[in-house]
């Protein structure tokens, strides 16, 4: 939202409504949202995607979210959700349980599937390891996530200070990012590596970390770009990996797996009244995940 309303990536379009993680009520269903399972009454969530196409190959095979034609981001020419009242393609608006507080299950519609579909896309389960890049926003999510899925979770972070938080969070280690000696004591363990991170890293250390066949999962927006040798590509046969957000499909199954296992975004609470301050509160870095 908050690189959306500085225009960081040169899209914006104003007056902009920015709000892209949002919980709210059914309040009307249009004709195409008739029998799709969704009431009105009920309670839904819309993250980063508003809308897709549903007739590309992309979409017909379920991968909405690498839509052909375009998909229609929550808050790019679309009002999002600090306006009164937000429009959206039935497929995108994701039920929420019952038993999941809406305070918290608003992050995992943009921030939380960013790191869950990863493990998803590549098969992960509980026998596998998986490493974590940057305890922030997304960080802090996937360590929660992996934990409760059931893997072996490593946790890479820069400041020691967050180090009993963390584990806290579920991680079951924490390795001081900047200690290149630790990095080289973590060679050919890890299946997953998701980087979380928009800044570039010692890539080498991480490749190393790898397991045959491992994965390094970029999500992070890195601006320059990362080197990556043929000879860990071929001689591992391991590979770096990028997604966006997920499905529909994946939204739902998230938000069915968080409620059920309690994992919840740690998130800070601002009445609508006050939304200048939260805004000026991230803006300041001063936000705890």
């Amino acid at each position: 939202d908050l690189s959306m309303i500085d225009n960081e990536w040169g899209n914006a379009k104003y007056p902009l409504i920015a709000g892209h993680e949002i919980i709210g009520i059914v309040t009307e269903l249009g004709n195409e949202a008739s029998n799709k399972g969704l009431k009105v009454g009920q309670r839904v969530g819309i993250g980063w995607t508003a809308d897709s196409c549903q007739h590309c190959d992309c979409c017909i095979a379920g991968k909405q979210v690498l839509c052909e034609n375009g998909s229609t981001a929550t808050i790019v020419k679309h009002a999002g959700g600090f306006a009164e009242s937000v429009r959206a393609g039935w497929q995108w608006v994701i039920p929420v349980p019952d038993n999941l507080n809406p305070e918290v299950a608003g992050p995992l519609l943009c921030g939380g599937i960013t790191v869950f579909d990863p493990l998803l896309r590549h098969q992960i389960q509980g026998v596998h390891k998986v490493g974590v890049i940057g305890i922030g926003g997304l960080g802090h999510m996937a360590i929660k996530l992996t934990s409760a899925w059931g893997c072996e979770v490593t946790a890479f972070s820069s400041n020691p200070d967050k180090t009993d938080e963390i584990l806290a969070m579920g991680a079951h280690h924490v390795v001081n990012s900047r200690d290149k000696t630790a990095l080289r004591a973590l060679r050919g363990q890890f299946d997953l590596i998701i980087d979380t991170v928009n800044a570039s890293l010692e890539w080498a250390s991480y490749y190393a970390a790898l397991a045959p066949e491992g994965k390094l999962h970029v999500v992070g927006m890195v601006l320059e770009p990362i080197p990556v040798p043929a000879s860990m590509l071929i001689g591992g046969a391991k590979a770096v990996t990028g997604s966006p957000t997920g499905s529909p499909l994946a939204l739902r199954q998230l938000l069915r797996f968080a409620a059920r296992t309690g994992v919840e975004p740690t998130v800070e609470v601002f009445p609508m009244s006050k939304i200048n301050d939260a805004i000026q509160h991230l803006r300041d870095g001063k936000a705890r995940y």
